[in-house]
């Protein structure tokens, strides 16, 4: 048995990110985005049979800036990734830093309760897990 602490994604995760509709515009995005330590922003599901949906700054990158697109008209939803791949708020880090190499992210939402609680990245899992180990 195995006396090595158990650090769950709740303990690394970022709590604070931002939620917007899918119908937002880009240019909307960026100028409202208040925790742009997160990366990205979260799409909120439309209705109780929808899925959540994520945009990453490099997506902006890709799909906008390097495509010459104007942002005010461009929507999130025309560039985001849905469904996205959440993790569970009592997953071991150890597991979600698999998880995100098998599917190749750099970020997730955090989920509980079906609802989005933080977001969590390979830099929160690295710098905050591994000290949190100890």
């Amino acid at each position: 048995m195995s006396d090595k602490k158990v650090v769950r994604v709740r303990e690394v995760m970022k709590h604070k990110f931002d939620l917007v509709d899918g119908m937002t515009t880009v240019e909307e995005v960026l100028s409202k985005m208040k925790h742009v330590e997160t990366k990205c922003v979260i799409i909120d599901k439309r209705h109780d049979d929808d899925e959540y949906g994520i945009l990453l700054i490099s997506d902006i990158a890709k799909e906008v800036l390097a495509k010459d697109r104007a942002p005010e008209r461009v929507n999130v939803y025309e560039v985001m990734s849905k469904p996205v791949i959440s993790v569970d708020a009592e997953m071991d880090i150890r597991y979600c830093a698999r998880l995100f190499d098998k599917f190749g992210l750099s970020r997730a939402p955090v989920v509980e309760n079906a609802k989005v609680i933080g977001v969590v990245s390979f830099t929160d899992m690295v710098l905050q897990g591994m000290v949190n180990k100890t």
